[in-house]
């Protein structure tokens, strides 16, 4: 599942990587059901005890799953049947426990003698007179009502959803199945499944595996549909789509490929769907081991609850990944799918057993993502993403947790960087160490012996060690059952006279029982007279100090040249080093380390090299990291050298450029800025220079900000980013078109950005006088459809910091907030309370008095204009009288 990758890299990551590949993630409000067995272990360094959890005992073996619901869309409910065929392993079987959350079940029955049957929030326990003997097969079936918080989600007009657009969608990872259907809910087990969905006549249903069954129930007018998975995955990965879908199809040699959207988006699929039969072809070339399923469909759907989800031949996708052509290559959804589709092979043809070897399957989808980006891409693309990802992984953290970790409280803590990044990087330096061929041949071994399976690390290492006849124990021990990365830092020094080269190591990380001592092989490269000499060089001490003859002095030093190693490195090589370091158009990652540590330097050399590189290097990549680094040296001169930059023809590049010029506080921005908008046709760039209008204060400025929150782009991209140039004006002038802007309808944005616009207002309001207008039209969303809405509404009246707003937020809250809505009430009321603590009594006094002068000042005027009205109808009534030359006349003398 692609997760937050948001979660996985560092904010300047976040933003640089989810922009490029059209993703918006938002917070979901999911507390994901554990069901693991657990056990007290002692936690490391730590003198209290934590419960480790490992996947439950099998006592059965489910052999089949078969689920029959009619939805209510309406309603939001499911009427169902599921039948469970399974047989006891190895001891006679008392009791079947299955996982069963909020299911009103009316029946039970079974295929052999029961005795009976108890039902609890959580779970069905039937119990069997006489004990089903090991190896018999008994069916079990359950009829049930649900409404489901989680697992099964709605999108219908009720809601706030286009009409045309009904659909409902599920998701099983983590532990969300038994919300819909009961069910044995661990990755430890595999069935074969079965799915009918009893739907309109026009509407779609999709579900794992072939298509065996469709027809009209002439008794209800209702279309049943079957889909059977006849290969066994586990219970996560049974899924069900059904809805208004609309298609286009593809195929890869046998294997057909289809794409669905809600039937108002069809006109975007082909953005996101064109590279499919590409990968296909590359996953099967790269892994060995030919597609496993019969085929391929992904289906998008509104306001999904992550990125996206590879349920088995059913791959669901969030509709932010769909894009316009107007955004040229800013927006992509190569990575998405990319990681989607090879979860086909890592992740459901091969499963990680429990949650703590969740890298299995979430690092092999992400370094398979990458493998993907430089066959289509070059590999300075995927060094490029190996590189990003790495910056989200160095940075520091308080607490440092190894890959496998069993200390989770659910299993939703072990979807975060560990599993995805780091684990990818693990896979990368494994390749490096093995080379590519051997490193393939031991996957594809790996995927052959584990196939239709579920597997642990020491699966993996097994392979690698028996066809590499090495030993990797240290290699997985220190990255995988240990914390942390190694901190590096070099020093180099030339010895002209002996002509020597000193390049010193030292591993200057916290060494403990969480986080080791190294143990690295890696090489030094030193550039002399154009060409590269590389030295193997092998970390395993504390500190190292290695000395290389060289013929002359090098003119760049790099450690680690292939990037095989995953370090943080601190290197501080000679200026002229780093010129000819970012010269080295063969050398992506060096370039942009030297661009990193250039960013110190503020001279005029350096400005220029940046610039150079910022028009001249040939990876897009760079020259956006070039650009940034302009913006952070800071100085006159880099301001110019962004300033000419503009003309650049890759947009990704381009609208660097012009976020970096709004980092510039000066006339001249301003005036970029407002070009930018007149001859600018790509929405995010227009995006980019719109918010930055936010940090000036001046009328045509304000003029335009309110023009582009009248505008019309797709899911309010332009509006969206008026609204954020309002948050950074904050000026109360903007209360009113603020507000009309927001009468639209929700539906048009993307999920959580409405909320987000809400929450502006309110800010912009809250050192309004009379609060009255906003709060009230904050208080017509508490109870918006939309949850998000709902949220945002919520919140905005905790920021807009009206206490007459107490009484409304106080019927959404919750002694234990169980999703974000009541999350958002429980921290508005904390605001109010804490805005309230804030104001002496005596203010207080005061204000009231200072409002009782108001009242009284605005009687006494009212008053005085009515005398005076009365004084002038008098006085026009009266003839007119002839004046008397005054010593104040100026024609008197």
């Amino acid at each position: 599942m692609k997760t937050v990758r948001k979660v996985v890299l560092a904010a300047v990551a976040v933003a640089a990587v989810y922009a490029a590949r059209g993703i918006a993630f938002e917070e979901e409000e999911s507390d994901l059901f554990q069901c693991a067995r657990l056990s007290m272990a002692p936690a490391q360094n730590n003198d209290t005890y934590v419960e480790r959890k490992y996947a439950p005992d099998r006592t059965v073996d489910i052999l089949h799953v078969a689920i029959d619901v009619t939805p209510d869309f309406k309603a939001r409910t499911i009427r169902g049947v599921t039948s469970i065929r399974f047989a006891p392993i190895a001891r006679a079987l008392e009791e079947l426990a299955l996982d069963a959350i909020d299911l009103r079940v009316s029946s039970v029955a079974a295929s052999t003698a029961m005795a009976g049957y108890s039902v609890t929030d959580e779970k069905i326990a039937i119990t069997f007179r006489p004990p089903i003997p090991p190896g018999q097969e008994t069916t079990v079936v359950v009829t049930y009502e649900a409404e489901p918080k989680r697992g099964l989600y709605f999108r219908t007009p009720e809601l706030g959803y286009p009409e045309q657009d009904t659909h409902l969608f599920s998701q099983g990872e983590s532990h969300e199945a038994p919300y819909w259907f009961p069910s044995y809910d661990y990755p430890n087990e595999r069935s074969t499944s079965e799915v009918t969905c009893r739907v309109p006549k026009d509407m779609t249903v999709l579900s794992n595996g072939s298509l065996v069954g469709e027809r009209v129930d002439p008794n209800t007018g209702l279309k049943a549909v079957t889909w059977l998975q006849s290969k066994p995955h586990v219970n996560y990965l049974i899924a069900l789509a059904a809805g208004r879908f609309a298609k286009i199809e593809g195929r890869h040699g046998n294997v057909p490929l289809a794409f669905y959207t809600p039937a108002s988006m069809i006109g975007l699929a082909k953005n996101s769907f064109e590279g499919t039969a590409d990968m296909v072809a590359f996953y099967e070339k790269e892994i060995g081991i030919p597609y496993p399923w019969n085929k391929y469909d992904q289906v998008v759907v509104r306001d999904f609850v992550a990125g996206g989800m590879e349920n088995t031949t059913l791959t669901i996708l969030t509709d932010g990944t769909l894009f316009t052509d107007q955004t040229e290559n800013i927006r992509s959804s190569q990575s998405l799918v990319a990681h989607e589709l090879v979860h086909q092979w890592f992740g459901d043809y091969v499963t990680c057993k429990d949650w703590s070897h969740l890298w299995l399957n979430e690092g092999f989808a992400t370094y398979y993502e990458d493998l993907y980006d430089g066959h289509r891409n070059g590999r300075d693309s995927m060094l490029y993403g190996l590189y990003q990802t790495a910056q989200g992984i160095l940075r520091n953290r308080p607490v440092e947790r190894p890959i496998v970790w069993r200390g989770y409280g659910d299993a939703g803590e072990q979807f975060d960087y560990r599993s995805y990044s780091k684990g990818g990087w693990v896979l990368h330096m494994l390749r490096t160490e093995l080379g590519e061929d051997l490193f393939r041949q031991c996957i594809k071994t790996y995927t052959e012996r584990n196939a239709l399976c579920c597997v642990q690390t020491p699966d993996l290492s097994s392979v690698v060690e028996a066809l590499s006849g090495r030993s990797f124990d240290q290699f997985f021990d220190q990255w995988v059952y240990h914390a942390g990365v190694p901190k590096l830092s070099v020093s180099y020094k030339w010895f002209g006279t002996d002509k020597l080269a000193k390049v010193s190591i030292k591993q200057t990380q916290s060494i403990n029982n969480d986080v080791l001592l190294f143990h690295l092989h890696t090489k030094l490269r030193f550039v002399v007279d154009g060409k590269p000499i590389d030295r193997a060089i092998t970390i395993q001490e504390k500190e190292h100090d290695f000395y290389f003859p060289l013929e002359r002095e090098p003119k760049t030093v790099r450690f680690d040249p292939d990037y095989g190693v995953l370090a943080q490195v601190a290197f501080d090589p000679p200026t002229e080093m780093l010129y000819a370091q970012l010269a080295d158009q063969n050398d992506v990652v060096g370039r942009l380390l030297a661009i990193d540590a250039l960013k110190e330097k503020k001279d005029k050399k350096t400005v220029a090299n940046l610039k150079t590189c910022l028009n001249g290097d040939r990876f897009w990549g760079v020259r956006r990291a070039a650009a940034r680094t302009l913006r952070d040296v800071h100085t006159d001169e880099a301001f110019d050298a962004l300033s000419t930059s503009l003309q650049q023809k890759d947009a990704r590049v381009r609208l660097q450029v012009i976020q970096d010029i709004g980092g510039f506080y000066r006339p001249e921005s301003l005036q970029i800025l407002q070009n930018t908008l007149e001859k600018e046709k790509n929405p995010d760039i227009l995006a980019a220079a719109i918010e930055n209008l936010g940090r000036y204060h001046t009328a045509p400025g304000d003029a335009l900000v309110i023009r582009y929150l009248k505008s019309e782009s797709y899911r309010n991209t332009l509006v969206s980013a008026a609204v954020r140039a309002i948050r950074m004006l904050d000026e109360p002038q903007f209360i009113k078109p603020l507000c009309e802007a927001l009468k639209t309808q929700p539906k048009d944005w993307l999920r959580g950005r409405f909320g987000q616009a809400l929450g502006v207002l309110a800010y912009i309001a809250r050192n309004e006088e009379d609060k009255a207008e906003v709060r009230k039209f904050l208080e017509g969303y508490v109870n918006h459809p939309d949850r998000s809405v709902r949220a945002g509404a919520i919140s905005a009246l905790g920021t807009l910091g009206d206490p007459k707003a107490t009484a409304v937020i106080q019927t959404f809250t919750s002694d234990q907030p169980r999703d974000n809505v009541e999350r958002a009430a429980r921290d508005a009321l904390a605001e109010l309370q804490q805005q309230k603590k804030l104001v002496p009594e005596e203010v207080i006094e005061l204000r009231k008095v200072v409002d009782d002068l108001k009242k009284d000042t605005k009687m006494l005027t009212e008053e005085l204009d009515d005398v005076k009205k009365r004084l002038d109808a008098k006085a026009e009534s009266k003839p007119p009288q002839k004046s008397k030359p005054t010593g104040n006349d100026p024609n008197t003398r």
